[in-house]
């Protein structure tokens, strides 16, 4: 990114968990996705990075996105992807397609009621 002041960029708070590569290596780190844009993330975790680092991240729906360490600070990070992104993408359901294959806990309940044949409801 430029030295262009980007803080007023709208981000979404969230919190959910991510894979990153760092430096196109094979191994995967585990954070902590704490917001969310279009153009770059807060990450949270025990990655030992510095700023100028080139990573990869896989998010929920949307897959691998390539981007650069913006700023280090503690156990937080910020990336800076190289291509923007739907930030919408990675909350949405992973399978809003109502396929009642897919695990109960998984699905969004809207597709559980009233899609569901009542006889394969648990009975309390």
């Amino acid at each position: 990114m430029s030295a262009v002041d980007t803080r007023n960029i709208a981000r979404d708070s969230l919190f959910l968990l991510a894979a990153i590569r760092v430096d196109d290596g094979m191994d995967e780190h585990r954070v902590k996705v704490r917001n969310l844009s279009a153009g770059g993330m807060m990450a949270e975790g025990d990655l030992k990075v510095e700023r100028g680092t080139r990573v990869e991240v896989d998010l929920r729906n949307i897959g691998w996105v390539r981007g650069t360490v913006a700023w280090v600070q503690d156990n937080r990070c910020g990336i800076a992807f190289v291509e923007e992104i739907d930030p919408k993408l990675p909350r949405a359901s992973v399978n809003a397609s109502g396929d009642l294959s897919t695990p109960r806990f998984v699905r969004s309940a809207s597709l559980v009621r009233g899609q569901t044949d009542p006889s394969r409801l648990r009975k309390i």
